[in-house]
């Protein structure tokens, strides 16, 4: 898996989920359950990976999208 986007603000992970989905490119969040360790004030960044042959097309999706890569 490579790391598709990193960000800390959810709703830009989940809308980038939900347009992957729709691409039908498999999306994983990693780094989901460090909010457990912060105590949900947002510092550690989340990134959603993606698998390495979809990489090309979901960087596209992005980028149509203004979606920021934070990478």
């Amino acid at each position: 898996m490579k790391e598709l986007l990193r960000s800390t603000d959810p709703t830009i992970l989940a809308f980038a989920s939900a347009l992957l989905e729709g691409e039908d490119i498999d999306c994983f969040q990693m780094d989901v359950n460090m909010s457990i360790l912060e105590g949900g004030i947002g510092i550690f960044p989340r990134r959603l990976m993606v698998r390495a042959v979809d990489l090309t097309r979901a960087e596209r999706v992005m980028r149509d999208n203004e979606i920021p890569l934070g990478r």
